[in-house]
């Protein structure tokens, strides 16, 4: 490929060489350049791709995509012979794009829908795969779990990959006959220029809380906000919960056509005589869908924002012509890893496995949980080490305030001691009233709350939801929860017997 294809959707200056010159690969990775590569320099938290110029140089790159200038570069007189060096405003974006024409553009031959917000992102993916593999569309979909590209599932790194990876996700799709792709795209998906330039169908706004504000994330929230928008401005259709505060704001700048869902009359597809289904190893929710649609609904998920999930799900079919009764069908069976997962452990209490990682998320699932009366609410959960502390004081007090009690343990401490994120959860904790004991040892606080459970009890284990691994300094072991539960029980049997 002529490098000048690569660069055709962008604006450029060719500081030195030409870009009529052949190409073989194109690469933001320094350790994958080989003979002839263009590379794209990134600059990252980590690591400034523009530091590694000569390392590329010597592994034959033909060509570099820079932002700095050559005074900035500082590049050695013998690297430069025979570089092309090519720069542009922004070298993320120039990824983005050249990635797309690299891969022969590949989204332009699927339906993107894209979905964003601080939760639900997951759920509602699965959803709407589900329902639209039902009828008989191919759909490859891409979030914070897994890429799921025919019948091959790859685990994910990130919620929204590298544009390179997206890009070659797309095309693998392509030659796998989809004609549909659904994906999460992440607030820092977005600010990182990762989905620039893919024509998305339908992109999807669930709602907006406070997260992803720190170190390596967001400045504030201002700023997460700005960032969620930009997806209306790169989509035909934006379909949005106009119950959520920040509808308005999110939206102010959209360029495309809006649909609502949501509680509220004002809302084109809305949910009325929502009503709550319980029965022995059971929780679920039912709803009438009115407005746009017409048609009663029952989903196996507890809960408000279930019915938030379902809701986008069915105003997303209904562009796709799904009929109804196959939309009915496929929201009664979906389920997704980890996303208010039941786990048969007794005929006496209800378990279950959940992502929620952030105080909004738990305090929805906290909050949708009481209103089924279990004796007692009981929420198992830790925080992530090299985070926010704010996370860890937020969710304490949430958990102190909704559950009858709580268990502090370890999740991924990362580079962090646990004891001591345990020490920041307690601080949150003490503003409340609520009853908790700390175990730091996961499969240990897991099998406390499985010896305690009560009649009736429900009990949460949060945070790790889909997650099979636990990070302690830079290592990721495993630790999958069902596992642990699995051991636990089987444990508890033999010292009965």
């Amino acid at each position: 490929m002529v490098l000048k294809q690569l660069l055709e959707r962008l604006t450029y200056e060719v500081v030195q060489g030409t870009d009529e010159q052949e190409i073989s690969t194109l690469t933001n990775d320094s350790r994958k350049v080989e003979a002839g590569s263009v590379f794209v320099c990134i600059s990252g938290a980590a690591f400034d791709g523009h530091k590694f110029i000569a390392e590329v140089a010597e592994k034959g790159a033909t060509a570099v995509v820079v932002e700095q200038s050559m005074a900035q570069l500082q590049i050695p007189e013998e690297i430069l012979h025979g570089l092309t060096i090519i720069r542009v405003r922004d070298t993320r974006y120039a990824l983005a794009l050249m990635s797309a024409a690299y891969f022969g553009y590949p989204a332009e031959k699927l339906k993107v829908i894209g979905i964003t917000g601080t939760k639900g992102k997951t759920t509602t993916t699965y959803m709407i795969k589900s329902i639209l593999d039902d009828v008989g569309y191919k759909v490859g979909l891409i979030g914070t779990i897994e890429a799921i590209i025919g019948d091959k599932h790859i685990p994910a790194a990130n919620t929204t990959p590298e544009s390179y990876t997206i890009h070659k996700y797309f095309a693998e799709m392509v030659e796998a006959g989809c004609d549909c792709v659904v994906m999460e795209v992440s607030s820092q998906g977005l600010m990182l220029n990762r989905t620039a330039g893919i024509p998305f169908e339908i992109g999807i706004f669930t709602n907006l809380g406070r997260d992803h504000i720190g170190p390596n994330e967001h400045k504030d929230f201002e700023d997460y906000m700005h960032c969620k928008a930009v997806l209306f401005r790169q989509c035909k259709l934006g379909i949005a919960n106009v119950d959520d505060i920040h509808f308005e704001d999110v939206f102010a700048r959209a360029t495309c056509r809006v649909e609502t869902f949501g509680f509220s009359k004002k809302a084109d597809l809305r949910a009325v005589d929502t009503h709550l289904v319980s029965r022995p190893g059971y929780l679920g929710v039912a709803y009438h869908v009115a407005g746009m649609m017409d048609f009663d609904v029952e989903i196996d998920i507890p809960g408000t924002f279930s019915v938030y999930n379902s809701l986008t799900a069915i105003a997303v079919c209904r562009h796709f012509g799904v009929p109804v009764e196959a939309i009915k069908k496929a929201l009664k069976v979906a389920k997704v890893k980890g996303r208010v997962e039941m786990v048969k452990v007794s005929d006496e209490f209800t378990l279950m496995i959940d992502y929620a990682h952030n105080a909004m998320s738990l305090e929805s699932l906290l909050t949708t949980l009481r209103e089924y009366e279990p004796t007692r609410l009981v929420c198992l959960f830790g925080c992530g080490g090299n985070r926010s502390k704010d996370r860890r004081y937020e969710m304490g007090e949430t958990s102190g305030r909704l559950a009858d009690l709580t268990v502090i343990t370890s999740d991924n401490p990362r580079f962090e001691e646990p004891q001591a994120i345990i020490e920041d959860i307690k601080v949150g904790m003490g503003l409340t009233d609520g009853k908790y004991v700390e175990i730091c040892d996961r499969k240990e606080a897991i099998r406390y709350v499985i010896e305690h459970g009560r009649r009736g009890d429900v009990i949460v284990l949060a945070g790790k939801g889909h997650e099979d691994y636990q990070e302690i300094k830079g290592v990721k072991y495993p630790m999958d929860e069902r596992v642990l539960i699995s051991e636990v029980l089987e444990e508890l049997s033999n010292a009965r017997v």
